[in-house]
């Protein structure tokens, strides 16, 4: 049986790989901030339910729409570090902003910034850690940022909240815009002459064409198969936490907040515990393996919490929540690398896959909430387990190992 034997690649320095990490780390600490802490900040500065919903659709649907403009700026500006460094500001700005101007225009118009500067930041990090360690390394580096930005949410979503509670809300986005001053620190850290050692790197070409470059890519067909079996997991995927966290507090009136905390902290610990080894084992082993697995996770999870009453008990199945992370999060990223290694547009690639997930997850809580509501919550589980697994089988079936298997070459005589 064929093995992978990736070329010989000088390592980037110590220091550039600190310094993607701890920008993945800070960069978490900075975006928390515009989860739940933005509702509960507008809520305590006595904005309507309609009003707060209206901003946050409004910043969602940016995000959506901007995926693919923002891979295809990285892949024709090429200055990673500048794209990141600049949008990553562009967060702390928006932070700042929401914090002194709590009005509706103010932030409605922070949160599309918001947005439209954060669907850079993420093909920017790719596109860093893809030229730093090449094709052949991508995975384990994926997996380092995932390590670190779920170790930068953990904490963040601890201090946040006690600053929240013993502060005020607003104070929360006072730190969010402090965190980008040191993620743009560490962008520094990295070394430019680390970047691009890859033994065959593609020779760029003179003028980017998005359209030319957007059905190139349209003609690879595993990057098609994984872009709507990633569709199918999120619209399976992001309906569980809500349908769970609304059980837990129906159930467990007293401790409801602290468990519901617990169902997205155990997740992360999990993705920041074997992160690094997903992505090893894929650049070594090929990426197939792990992937199957936390597709294979989804739908086990989504069914286990249909049969479960006991909140306890739904707390420590979303352990295999951890587990599909993971493998979302590392793997597909390293596919994508994996089936575009030849043309160039990677990160439009990766846009391309996260509009899929996009579309995905803002189909799931609707049918999901509408099939609770008519059904039962256990009908609403069941049939995110069904589309979870339709979304395995479509993976197992008709995607085949994209990590490329090379020859070993033979020694000269």
């Amino acid at each position: 049986m064929r093995g992978f034997k990736a070329p010989v690649v000088q390592a980037p320095s110590k220091r550039s790989q600190i310094g993607v990490d701890w920008f993945a780390f800070f960069l978490a600490d900075a975006q928390v901030g515009f989860g739940p802490f933005l509702t509960v900040y507008l809520t305590t500065e006595k904005w309507t339910n309609a009003d707060i919903g209206l901003v946050l659709t409004a910043g969602s649907i940016i995000a959506l729409l901007g995926q693919l403009p923002g891979g295809a700026l990285v892949d024709a500006v090429g200055r990673e570090r500048t794209l990141a460094a600049a949008c990553t500001l562009i967060v702390g700005a928006t932070a700042l902003s929401i914090a002194i101007w709590p009005t509706f225009y103010a932030v409605f118009l922070a949160q599309v910034v918001h947005s439209i500067a954060s669907v850079v930041i993420g093909p920017a990090l790719a596109a860093i850690s893809l030229g730093l360690v090449g094709h052949n390394l991508i995975g384990e580096r994926l997996g380092r940022n995932a390590r670190f930005s779920s170790l930068g949410s953990m904490v963040a979503a601890a201090s946040m909240g006690a600053i929240g509670y013993y502060l005020s809300s607003q104070a929360v986005f006072f730190v969010s815009a402090a965190m980008t001053v040191p993620a743009v620190m560490a962008l520094y850290l990295i070394i430019p002459a680390d970047f691009h050692r890859e033994e065959l790197e593609p020779k760029p070409e003179p003028e980017y064409h998005f359209v030319h470059a957007a059905k190139t890519l349209l003609s690879i067909r595993p990057l098609l198969i994984l872009a709507g079996s990633v569709a199918l997991f999120h619209l399976s995927n992001a309906a569980v936490l809500p349908l769970a966290a609304n059980l837990i507090t129906l159930r467990s009136t007293q401790s409801a907040t602290v468990l519901v905390a617990l169902c997205i902290i155990v997740p992360q610990f999990i993705v920041a515990l074997i992160s690094p080894w997903f992505g090893r084992y894929g650049d070594q082993h090929g990426r197939r393996p792990l992937l199957l697995l936390g597709f294979a996770a989804l739908p086990v999870r989504a069914a286990l919490l249909s049969f479960s009453s006991d909140p306890t008990t739904m707390v420590s199945i979303q352990l295999l929540d951890g587990i599909s992370a993971t493998a979302l999060g590392v793997l597909v990223s390293g596919a994508v690398a994996d089936v575009t290694r030849d043309t160039g547009n990677f990160n439009l690639a990766l846009a391309f896959v996260g509009v899929a997930m996009g579309v995905g997850a803002s189909i799931s809580t609707t049918l999901a909430g509408e099939i609770a509501l008519h059904f039962g919550t256990s009908a609403a589980f069941l049939t995110l387990a069904m589309i979870g697994l339709f979304a395995f089988l479509l993976i197992t079936l008709a995607l085949p190992e994209t990590r490329i298997v090379e020859e070993p070459v033979a020694e000269a005589a």
